[in-house]
């Protein structure tokens, strides 16, 4: 290996957004995950919707999935102009 080229490998502590946390060794002191094998419905078997900043909200809302044909069909009326 080369002298002088390779980063600081430092021990880490990974937290997850759950409250988990566990010991490592990377070139960061600390890393925040949002997801970990202890919550993470892979490894839960448990179904979890990870909403970020409103994402499954607009999706839902621009491909108006949950209404009926009709409602789709509807349409506010554009308010008339001066």
């Amino acid at each position: 290996m080369k002298p002088k080229i390779h980063p600081e490998y430092v021990d880490c502590t990974v937290t997850c957004a759950c409250g988990v946390s566990f010991k490592t060794r990377s070139t960061r002191p600390a890393i925040r995950v949002e997801m970990c094998n202890q919550c993470h419905p892979f490894y839960t078997g448990k179904q979890k919707f990870v909403d970020t900043a409103g994402r499954v909200e607009r999706f839902t809302k621009k491909y108006q999935w949950g209404k009926t044909d009709a409602e789709k069909a509807e349409k506010p009326a554009a308010a008339p102009k001066k």
